[in-house]
């Protein structure tokens, strides 16, 4: 039985002040401008201005540039219960997914039925980078950090002691959403290891 209209909007507004949580989950990479830890909700608002400004670049043309942003905008929300994992971190990489899945359960779930499962669909694309815009929604949020790193003389690179192979081989599918971007990080990443801010 769908629930009353009452009950509906009351559910999306409990889902919206669950997910302010985002606020204050931080993460590695730093601001350029501060050099504080950015928080989830600052990369997933950077990811969509991404979308929006660079969607010209992606391999296909037609792409469903709303449907990528619902696609950034909603798959770091789990991180309020999973938590931030460094994407360098392999011993939390290997339940990661796991751990996300279930908390993406917990927190699609708070959301009337229907948008409870648009919802947990565009997060399973997301993670799936099998459509054109999953694959360059995962682009732009694997450039980001990149972009990030670069700009702060490599400071979650250094601090960690993350050498460039490792950076190669993460990133590497950004070619998958578009060429152009991983063309341009590759750059980034070579002008990096001249600079000294990333070692070899």
């Amino acid at each position: 039985m769908p629930d009353s209209p009452a009950t509906h909007l009351a559910r999306q507004i409990e889902f919206i002040v669950e997910t302010d949580r985002l606020k204050n989950i931080f993460r590695q990479t730093v601001n350029i401008h501060g050099g504080r830890a950015e928080n989830d909700a600052e990369h997933s608002w950077a990811l969509c201005l991404l979308v929006i400004t660079l969607a010209e670049h992606a391999n296909v043309p037609d792409l469903d540039v709303l449907r990528v942003l619902k696609m950034v905008i909603l798959h770091d929300l789990v991180e309020i219960d999973a938590g931030d994992t460094f994407a360098y971190d392999t011993k939390n990489m290997a339940d990661q997914h796991a751990r996300e899945a279930l908390a993406a359960d917990r927190i699609f779930g708070l959301l009337p039925a229907t948008l409870a499962a648009e919802f947990r669909a565009l997060w399973d694309d997301f993670e799936a980078r099998q459509t054109p815009e999953s694959k360059f929604a995962a682009a732009v949020d694997r450039f980001h950090p990149m972009l990030l790193n670069c700009r702060t003389e490599g400071a979650a690179w250094r601090k960690h002691g993350v050498t460039s192979d490792r950076v190669l081989a993460r990133n590497a599918h950004i070619a998958e959403g578009s060429t152009a971007l991983w063309a341009y990080a590759q750059e980034m990443l070579s002008a990096a290891v001249s600079a000294g801010h990333l070692k070899e």
